[in-house]
């Protein structure tokens, strides 16, 4: 199948009615029917703004946080529809990308 993988870039302090961004965003596209989501952790890392964002030991709300998905095109035309609707401001990336399953019995 052919389509897109995206990534979001966020961090844990973002929040989105009431909840960590990155959990709004997996939910959002569970609820969409999109097939999977993957939410990483990351170290450290910089935006835009060139201010470095990372874990602490205490404080966990300046950690790097990205949500990784293979999508179809329709899905990802419905994601940013949604995330456009709700005003969301959030980098990301956007890859063709071809994607299916493995193994016995599995549809590509």
């Amino acid at each position: 199948m052919d389509g897109f993988q995206l990534t979001f870039f966020t961090q844990q302090d973002r929040r989105h009615h009431g909840k960590s961004l990155a959990h709004w965003l997996v939910e959002e596209a569970r609820a969409m029917g999109i097939g999977g989501a993957t939410l990483l952790s990351a170290a450290e890392g910089y935006g835009h703004h060139r201010r470095i964002h990372s874990v602490h030991f205490i404080e966990l709300a300046d950690q790097p946080l990205e949500v990784v998905m293979a999508v179809t095109a329709e899905e990802a035309d419905r994601l940013f529809a949604k995330l456009n609707g709700e005003k969301i401001k959030l980098f990301y990336s956007k890859t063709p990308i071809e994607f299916g399953t493995t193994g016995e019995g599995c549809e590509k």
